[in-house]
C-alpha cells in the first residue's frame, strides 16, 4: 500500500498560540517500504502517523494512502478504512484483560464483521511464537508477549499498511530486539508496508528508509 502526503499541516491552539505540530510534509512512501521516522519528543512524529493512519483529522494538506483521500472521508467511511485496511501497533499494548490472547487477535475482524480466517490466523500466531499462549490472558504474558499479541491483532484483518508509534518504547533492550525482529519477519513475510515512529536509532536502523522530523518538518536522512 503506497501513501502520499502533500503539504501536510497539523495545527494546534493552546491559549492564544497556534502550535504548527505537522508543518507542510511532503512524503511518498512505496509499496511495500518499511520506513522509519525519528526526532525528539514533541517532535510531531506521532501525530503526523496518526494524520496517516486517519485517527486526526488534518488542518489542511491531503493523505492519499493508496487512491483514497484520507482528508476527504467522512467519519463513517474513514472509520471503516481504518478497520478494514490499517493496523495500529501503539507504544501501550491496548490490549482487554479480560480476552484470551486469541480473543484480543481476531477482536478487529469481528468488529470489520468478517470472517475470521483460521488458517491465517493460525499461521501468524505461529510465525510470532504465540501459538501456545492463545489461551493465556495479557496478565499472563511479559512485555514483549504482549506486544507481540499487539502485533498479531494489528495484522489479524491481513491489512497492507502497518502503522507503529513507539512499539519497543514499554521494553527492555531484550525484548525491544525480539519485536523489532518481528517486524523485519512479517515485513519479509507478508509484504506489508510499514511505517514506525521511533527515538531509538538502533531500531530505526531496521528500516528501508530513515526520516527525521523536527519542529513538525521532516528530512530524508
Amino acid at each position: 500500500m503506497s501513501v502520499k502526503t502533500v503539504d501536510l499541516h497539523k495545527d494546534y491552539k493552546v491559549g492564544d498560540n497556534i502550535i504548527h505540530a505537522v508543518n507542510g510534509v511532503n512524503l511518498e512512501i512505496k509499496d511495500g517500504d518499511f520506513v522509519a521516522i525519528m526526532g525528539a519528543s514533541g517532535c510531531g512524529k506521532t501525530t503526523l502517523l496518526h494524520l496517516i493512519g486517519g485517527l486526526d483529522r488534518v488542518t489542511s494538506g491531503q493523505v492519499i494512502v493508496n487512491d483514497s483521500d484520507l482528508s476527504k472521508m467522512k467519519d463513517t467511511a474513514l472509520s471503516r478504512f481504518r478497520c478494514c485496511e490499517l493496523g495500529f501497533v501503539f507504544q501501550k499494548f491496548n490490549l482487554i484483560n479480560e480476552m484470551t490472547v486469541k480473543e484480543n487477535i481476531v477482536t478487529p475482524v469481528l468488529i470489520s464483521k468478517k470472517k475470521v480466517n483460521k488458517e491465517y490466523i493460525s499461521e501468524l500466531t505461529e510465525v510470532l511464537g504465540l501459538s501456545d499462549r492463545l489461551d493465556h490472558t495479557p496478565l499472563q504474558l511479559s512485555g514483549g508477549q504482549q506486544q507481540r499479541v499487539a502485533i498479531a491483532r494489528a495484522l489479524a484483518n491481513d491489512p497492507a499498511l502497518i502503522l507503529c508509534d513507539e512499539p519497543t518504547g514499554n521494553l527492555d533492550k531484550k525484548n525491544s530486539e525480539e519485536v523489532i525482529n518481528l517486524l523485519d519477519k512479517v515485513h519479509e513475510k507478508y509484504g506489508k508496508t510499514i511505517i514506525m515512529v521511533t527515538h531509538d536509532p538502533s531500531i530505526a536502523e531496521h528500516a528501508d528508509i530513515t526520516y527525521r522530523m523536527e519542529d513538525g518538518k521532516i528530512d530524508e536522512k
